[in-house]
């Protein structure tokens, strides 16, 4: 609940001259998937590409933000919704300033990325599925997570001890167990692109 004495600011700027000074719209772009799946990789892979072609791009990715905004959350549901709740906030300030945002988060609860989608205007929320079986994803384990995981030294993992529901109806689906990291990259590059005219 919001304090009445609270009172919303608007800013000097619109979001349309933003978009008029960038030569393109802001776009959040929510890459979901399990951990190992390639979403930080692809993020920042297509950021890079996006910042030499001069569109304005941040990436927010899980751990980091971990590190900083949400270091006094854990892992239980509520954390992952207050989480996946407070990134949305942050990316709604960023597309009022006309950057496309690329995020990079399990955000294993289909209700969860729902809420995020409502902060948006229609058409700003982009759900892009990185898609990988757990086995795949088991078998990169870049961080040595599933196997804390399987030996029980973490608690609440998703694909492991916590649940990843799956996008019901996704912008668009990036298979990184079939098709390699730079397919996938050029794939979504072309895909916002498109959508960011």
């Amino acid at each position: 609940m919001v304090n009445e004495d609270i009172v919303w600011h608007q800013q000097s700027i619109k979001k349309q001259e933003y978009h008029e000074k960038n030569h393109h719209k802001s776009l959040l772009i929510w890459l979901t998937g399990l951990s190992g799946s390639g979403k930080s990789t692809i993020a920042n892979a297509v950021a890079r590409e996006l910042f030499e072609k001069n569109y304005q791009v941040i990436v927010l990715d899980g751990d980091n933000v971990r590190h900083g905004l949400n270091k006094d959350l854990g892992f239980s549901d509520e954390d992952r919704t207050e989480n996946i709740r407070r990134i949305g906030e942050v990316a709604k300030l960023f597309i009022e300033q006309g950057t496309i945002v690329i995020t990079a988060f399990i955000s294993p609860f289909q209700e969860d990325r729902d809420l995020v989608r409502q902060l948006m205007e229609e058409g700003e929320f982009h759900e892009v599925y990185v898609k990988c079986d757990l086995q795949t994803c088991e078998k990169r384990d870049p961080k040595g997570l599933y196997k804390k995981a399987r030996n029980g030294d973490i608690s609440f993992f998703t694909g492991i001890s916590s649940p990843y529901e799956e996008p019901k109806t996704p912008e668009l689906v990036l298979d990184t167990s079939s098709h390699n990291q730079n397919e996938c990259k050029n794939q979504l590059i072309k895909y916002i692109i498109a959508n960011a005219r």
